[in-house]
């Protein structure tokens, strides 16, 4: 049994030479031989197991251990394997010199809301709504000022109606005037007679005028009650899309912030799709490759297979200390429902 084991470890494999060659040597394939018709099961057992005998992933170190070669096997790839089409190749990027990313912004975009404070009777939009040039998108409560108006339309009315009565006294006291110089031609009035006629057509004359000056100040005063009144009807300042709404019936609507939390600022925001262009920071040590009117090739995050025209509209003349990049304004050639404010895109400026 010591013989045995003696004779085991000599034929021992070397390590060293293993890994040099690249896989068993023909030296050792002979001795595994001499060993498997010398040794007992056991001692063969423990031969490989002290060996720890791996496959070669190189098909050419199996061939050389083997001394055949083997047939070559091709190339499976994955979308062989899971059967998908192949992706489409790429296409010519030769003629992009700059790459930039940046979001869709709306030159045309306002929030709506009313000129005065209200309670807001009625909202008639919804998000998604398109809308026109002058579509009543919600009502205030208009009660007070409605009487207002009417009160002022009454003034002008009653201002209109002294200035026929003190016409009609003019006409009158211009009749007398004549009678009087008829009789003081003949010395039949004294003068005094006569200087107060003229003295009292000159006056209702004035009289007239005034009361025109109070016509036109009762109508300056009605037109700015029916402004104020119309100031309660919120109406649209441009065609376009509802994208937020920010009222409900009910609440209290201001221009400004005056009631905390519980006062609404505006009615709805309305964007102008028409106006969607795309804004990107470009690094200022590129910006010499951008001008104005320059060929550029967009894609949207949401849809990269998709390439949208597009050409330069302005470098902004300015840069951004902070980081060091410049705006630049992009138009958009095609105007498509897909294209949608505040998403992502990247843009590839192309040569000249």
């Amino acid at each position: 049994m010591s013989e045995q084991s003696e004779l085991l470890s000599q034929l021992k494999i070397d390590r060293t030479e293993e890994s040099a060659s690249g896989g068993l040597s023909i030296g050792a394939v002979a001795v595994l031989m001499l060993a498997a018709s010398v040794g007992s099961g056991f001692g063969a057992l423990a031969l490989f197991g002290d060996s720890e005998l791996v496959a070669s992933p190189d098909a050419s170190m199996a061939q050389n251990a083997a001394g055949a070669k083997a047939p070559a096997t091709p190339s499976i790839n994955a979308a062989t394997a899971t059967g998908s089409k192949p992706a489409a190749a790429p296409t010519d990027v030769s003629n992009r010199i700059l790459n930039a990313s940046g979001y869709i912004t709306a030159r045309r975009m306002a929030t709506v809301s009313a000129e005065i404070m209200g309670l807001i009777t009625a909202v008639n939009v919804e998000e998604g709504m398109a809308v026109k040039t002058g579509q009543v998108l919600a009502q205030l409560d208009s009660a007070v000022a409605k009487v207002n108006l009417d009160l002022a339309e009454a003034k002008i009315k009653v201002s209109e109606a002294r200035i026929g009565r003190t016409k009609a006294d003019t006409a009158e006291a211009e009749r007398v005037l004549a009678r009087v110089q008829a009789l003081n031609s003949r010395d039949f009035s004294t003068e005094a007679d006569l200087t107060r006629s003229q003295a009292a057509v000159e006056g209702f004359r004035a009289d007239i005028i005034r009361m025109q000056a109070d016509v036109k100040v009762a109508k300056l005063d009605a037109q700015r009650q029916r402004e104020h009144f119309d100031n309660h009807t919120i109406k649209a300042p441009f065609s376009g899309i509802v994208t937020v709404k920010n009222a409900q019936p009910g609440e209290i609507v201001s221009p400004s912030s005056a009631g905390g939390g519980f006062t609404r600022t505006g009615i709805c925001t309305i964007v102008d799709m028409a106006s969607l262009e795309i804004e990107v920071d470009v690094n200022e040590a590129f910006i010499g490759r951008v001008f104005a009117g320059q060929t550029v090739e967009a894609n949207l995050d949401a849809y990269p297979d998709w390439t949208i025209p597009a050409s330069v509209i302005a470098v902004i003349p300015t840069a951004d200390r902070a980081k060091a990049t410049v705006r630049v304004r992009i138009k958009i050639e095609t105007n498509d429902v897909r294209i949608l404010p505040d998403m992502g895109v990247k843009v590839a400026f192309l040569k000249a």
